[in-house]
């Protein structure tokens, strides 16, 4: 069984946030909610739809300027599809520890 060095730091446990993921459920909330397809936001922001299904599955990484023509589409300003609901959210977790001679340190 493998062990770790003293002092060298225990593996986290949590979930990371991914900003691709969550800005794609945020997009297609969005789009659902105008009554919207995907062909259709694509005619309205000028990306292809198959792009436009990859930002929404969290697949593709959207540049500023893509953000603003999918806003543009929505009526909406780009902070807008930043800005996530409070169940979307990440929550901060500042627990760490260390290993130190076989021990966990919290």
């Amino acid at each position: 069984m493998p062990t770790q060095s003293p002092s060298t730091p225990a593996k986290k446990s949590r979930v990371e946030f991914d900003p691709r993921k969550s800005l794609g459920l945020r997009i297609k909330e969005l789009r659902v909610e105008h009554g919207l397809t995907q062909e259709e936001l694509s005619d309205r922001s000028g990306l292809f739809r198959t792009y436009m299904s990859r930002i929404e599955s969290g697949q593709a990484n959207p540049t500023l300027t893509m953000l603003h023509q999918i806003a543009g589409a929505f009526a909406i300003d780009v902070r807008d599809l930043l800005i996530l609901p409070q169940n979307q959210r990440p929550t901060r977790v500042r627990a760490t520890a260390t290993v130190s001679r076989g021990r966990v340190n919290k």
